[in-house]
């Protein structure tokens, strides 16, 4: 397919147009987006992937625009990809990241894309990793990851990015949800933002008395870190605590198994998305309301239907 070669050229190239493109291509699920990330893939692995997730009203899009911009003084090309909330109804999302990412998104060095969610679960898109994979191979130093903010279901993003920053802030409640979310567990970096707040000290604490207790690593125990993003407060701490968890990454040779934990869990989704369009198909055939039938009258058990609609798709494949 010479349109698939020509943008993958673009693509190695760094060439805005052709990124942008071939992430459009991969959004929409169009089978050259699928041959277009499944050709990139091998030229990966190179970028520092950073996921920045926390509840809504932490400032995660503020602390992104300001590291984006510290990292960009440091000299590296800095993809974003911001995840939306979407619609359950219509799949819409207001996609406001870039709203408040105007500062940085404006520098030739920076390449940033919303993603809707779709209903995804887990804080992230289905197109993440398809778009990851794309920015990789497209030359950028540092991926951003910006997850949706849901709360409790924000841990897909451990399977993504090589270091994760929890972003809390003081005064709400963000210290005990942490704890109920078990969100302690995936940080490798807490950021206190708004730290010019009251109770900033007290979030700290919280935080640092939870850490000995989940820390998977023990050798590595995560930084806390005090940062007021709206003017760009503590972002040479952040950029140091970031250097030096990849630098721990690398020492440990635990890069090397993050991309096997990453494309197991690739594969995990992939059989996942089958499975929901075999649902989807299902439901269409006149013998889906029969199926119910049965099982609500307790004729059929919902395995055993389960397993029938399987045969039944796959022989029709």
């Amino acid at each position: 397919m010479k349109d698939l070669d020509d943008l993958k050229q673009g693509v190695f190239q760094g060439q805005k147009r052709a990124i942008a493109r071939g992430l459009t291509w991969i959004e929409q699920g169009r089978q050259e987006g699928k041959l277009l990330a499944q050709q990139l893939f091998a030229h990966g692995g190179r970028a520092h992937v950073i996921g920045v997730t926390g509840s809504p009203g932490v400032g995660k899009s503020t602390l992104v625009n300001a590291l984006t911009l510290h990292l960009r003084h440091e000299g590296y090309k800095v993809g974003i990809l911001a995840v939306d909330p979407s619609s359950p109804f219509t799949g819409g999302a207001i996609l406001g990241d870039r709203i408040r990412m105007q500062d940085s998104v404006m520098d030739p060095g920076v390449f940033m894309r919303s993603l809707a969610s779709r209903g995804h679960l887990g804080g992230l898109s289905r197109a993440t990793f398809g778009a990851l994979t794309l920015l990789d191979a497209a030359g950028f130093d540092k991926i951003l990851i910006e997850t949706v903010g849901a709360g409790q279901s924000e841990v897909e993003i451990m399977q993504m990015a090589h270091t994760t920053m929890v972003v809390l802030a003081p005064g709400m409640g963000d210290d005990i949800q942490a704890i109920k979310a078990g969100i302690l567990e995936i940080g490798q970096i807490f950021v206190v933002n708004k730290a010019d707040r009251d109770g900033a000290d007290h979030t700290v604490r919280s935080i640092r008395s939870m850490l000995g207790l989940t820390s998977e690593h023990p050798e590595w125990m995560p930084p806390i870190i005090k940062t007021v993003a709206e003017d760009g407060r503590g972002m040479e701490e952040v950029n140091q605590a970031l250097f030096r968890h990849h630098q721990y990454l690398t020492e440990h040779g635990l890069l090397d198994r993050f991309r096997w934990t990453q494309t197991e869990h690739v594969i995990e989704q992939a059989v996942s998305d089958l499975g929901e369009r075999l649902v989807r198909k299902a439901r269409l055939e006149n013998s889906w309301a029969k199926r119910v039938v049965a099982v609500g009258e307790g004729s059929a058990d919902p395995d055993r239907v389960a397993e029938e609609i399987w045969r039944h798709t796959i022989q029709e494949d």
